[in-house]
């Protein structure tokens, strides 16, 4: 059996689209893994452990954010989905959201009967305001739902506070912030669960999946039984659950870039870095960290008021920079809920991000600056 592929060594700004905002990083150790795994024929496992490549990577994992236990599933939306469903959320229950994320977030609480409950962002990193939080809760409040957004970490420490006030639960979701921490912990472990994404644009990827992580062994026991059709040794259905596993093909990629993820987040740092340095003089709000916060730069946001038109110029210098999130989800067709979010709003016209990401060289990101200042 033959293998042909070609993989990105570098983004160049002589390419056909020169530089886009997010794209796999792929090599040859890939490869052979998943080639190995195609030459073996055991493409995935219903076993309550998961197969071998799974369980490899669920360490992997819990090892690199520092948790106990780590569940792989086959997406972002699908840790969610379970971690919602091993806190026993259901019809009725209220589930706390910002709107400015995407709308994976919504759609999770949704398809667990639940009804989101659409939250203001802080100016300051585009994350849960807890000020907001508070007016929201009503006596059918159950979850609290905060997204580390863009890699930015949310204020934890007064959102945990809301929480026991008012006897609620936290699910993180650190789908974009694999690899973020504040004074030290990864977010996704400020409480009981957090959820990531592995998508072919997060900081790693699996081609497609996710998963959870947790420090309780009754939640890891459940969430795997979840992920599984609710079985423990197979027929014997005792949770509901739902086919959210995460094939051998999948978690073979994502063992091999988890153990990239360090390299990968410190050359988006150093672009960062450099992208600061070459626009810090324009009149726009650039990205920063706050104290004890090390953000994994997913992504590089800048605020400014004439997006449409420098995000037009950009793209035709082949710069791939996005405007995330133009249409909050509360204003989507089909949430259209008749709410006032002033900071979301504001952020949802103004903000634009910029490539940053691994395979852009020192040159792309020269370019990307020069640009970026023709534009203004």
């Amino acid at each position: 059996m033959k293998f042909q592929m070609k993989f990105i060594k570098v983004i160049d700004i002589k390419s056909a689209m020169k530089i886009p905002i997010n794209v796999p990083n792929l090599g040859k150790e890939e490869l052979n893994e998943v080639t190995s795994i195609l030459r073996g024929g055991a493409l995935t496992s219903a076993a309550n452990t998961g197969g071998k490549y799974v369980q490899e990577f669920e360490k992997l994992a819990s090892s690199f954010v520092k948790a106990k236990y780590a569940v792989a599933v086959s997406s972002g939306t699908a840790a969610l989905q379970a971690a919602l469903l091993s806190l026993d959320v259901k019809v009725g229950d209220e589930v706390l959201i910002p709107s400015f994320t995407f709308v994976a977030t919504a759609n999770a609480v949704i398809s667990v009967g639940a009804k989101p409950v659409f939250v203001d962002i802080l100016k300051e990193n585009y994350t849960m305001d807890p000020n907001d939080l508070k007016k929201k809760i009503t006596k059918k409040s159950k979850i609290i739902m905060p997204v580390h957004l863009y890699g930015n970490v949310a204020y934890m420490n007064q959102l945990t506070d809301v929480a026991k006030k008012n006897g609620l639960k936290i699910i993180e979701d650190a789908a974009q912030s694999l690899g973020s921490t504040y004074k030290g912990k990864h977010t996704g472990t400020f409480s009981e669960l957090g959820c990531y994404s592995l998508y072919p644009a997060k900081v790693m990827t699996a081609g497609e999946g996710g998963f959870i992580v947790t420090s309780s062994k009754k939640l890891f026991d459940r969430l795997r039984m979840i992920r599984n059709h609710g079985m423990l040794h197979g027929y014997d259905t005792r949770v509901f659950g739902l086919n959210l596993r995460l094939p051998e093909l999948s978690a073979a990629i994502a063992k091999i870039q988890i153990k990239k993820l360090p390299n990968f987040l410190i050359t988006r740092r150093k672009n960062a870095r450099i992208l600061s340095e070459l626009i810090s003089d324009l009149n726009i709000k650039m990205p920063h960290e706050r104290k004890n916060e090390k953000v994994n730069w997913y992504l590089y946001t800048i605020e400014t008021k004439n997006r449409g038109k420098i995000l037009k110029k950009l793209n035709l210098k082949g710069i791939g920079a996005a405007a995330y999130y133009p249409i909050p989800i509360h204003k989507t067709p089909f949430y259209n809920k008749k709410i006032k979010l002033p900071v979301t709003d504001w952020a949802a016209s103004q903000v634009l991000s910029l490539p940053i990401n691994p395979l852009v060289t020192t040159k792309g990101i020269e370019f990307i600056a020069k640009t970026f200042r023709e534009s203004l």
